[in-house]
């Protein structure tokens, strides 16, 4: 029962870390002036913060519980300081709840503006960054180490970027029932703004996920990583990552130029709805990535067997 708190309170950490990061920085460069106009943006970053706190709160009650082998002592003063400060997991954590409670202050007192977007996404970079510093990419020393770690953490941003963005599309998808021209015109241009921004995340996932699993099973142990747990998961995580990539490429190239060819004729159900059904299925490919990810950070590498 504890096992299982400790992974799904890491699955609502990256759930809040990533929306934090990826939703104000896709306001910068796929919404038209920043994406000044709206409120959702705003509540969307509030999220993040608000899950990002949540998440960390709850994680460090598990571990702590787990580390002393008793869910009571999870709540005693003492062991939660041990945890909080003398272990690399209880720092990190301590770094991501502060990171989340200023990203609430700041978003909770801050109109919606550029400002505000940037120092949100900063918070969340923060948050997510914080992950790689207590996961298996800490692990070893010298340069060596310090590439694993830098890998793990361009890993964990791109990832952000890409969940961050699906989490704003899908606001304004389904925010778009009663639509307006208008509305249409902002989310055909949120959709042709991640485009390029797409092809980067997907290029930077794949050469950093290479290195991570490189380092996680071991030149030697390649041909049986398959037949442990953690090669399980991996292997899920996989398939499901080329799902998302399929339903990506499926709304860049055929569902996007279909909503501009519909609303110059002024028929847009269609394509908003066929839009709707790929960004539903890819928003839970992303969460069923996310909670095998979770699952794969209490496993042991094959590297360390």
């Amino acid at each position: 029962m504890i096992e299982l708190a400790v992974v799904l309170s890491r699955l609502v950490q990256y759930i809040g870390a990533a929306v934090l990061f990826g939703s104000p920085l896709f306001c910068l460069y796929g919404l038209a002036s920043g994406g000044l106009a709206g409120t959702w943006q705003r509540r969307l970053a509030l999220f993040g913060g608000v899950i990002v706190v949540v998440g960390s709160a709850l994680a460090l009650l598990a571990q702590t519980a787990m580390m002393a082998g008793s869910a009571a002592d999870a709540f005693v003063p003492a062991t939660l300081t041990m945890v909080a400060t003398g272990t690399q997991f209880g720092l990190s954590l301590v770094v991501r709840l502060a990171a989340g409670l200023v990203a609430v202050i700041v978003v909770v007192t801050t109109r919606p503006s550029l400002p505000l977007w940037w120092a949100a996404s900063g918070l969340g970079a923060v948050a997510l960054g914080s992950f790689a510093w207590s996961g298996h990419g800490a692990d070893g020393a010298g340069v060596i180490g310090a590439f694993k770690l830098l890998a793990d953490i361009v890993h964990l941003l791109a990832a952000g970027l890409w969940l961050g963005a699906l989490a704003a599309l899908a606001a304004l998808v389904f925010g778009a029932r009663a639509t307006t021209e208008a509305q249409l015109r902002q989310l055909h241009q949120a959709l042709e703004g991640f485009s390029g921004v797409g092809s980067l995340v997907v290029a930077l996932l794949v050469l950093t996920g290479l290195v991570n699993v490189w380092f996680l099973v071991g030149p030697s142990r390649f041909g049986s990583a398959a037949s442990t747990v953690w090669g399980e998961a991996l292997v899920a995580k996989i398939v499901v990552f080329g799902l998302m990539l399929s339903l990506a490429a499926l709304n860049r190239f055929m569902l996007t130029p279909r909503l501009r060819r519909d609303m110059a004729s002024g028929r847009t159900s269609s394509a908003l709805a066929a839009l709707q059904r790929s960004l539903a299925l890819e928003s839970a490919a992303g969460f069923t990535v996310l909670a095998l990810v979770s699952w794969l950070g209490t496993l042991v590498p094959p590297a360390a067997l």
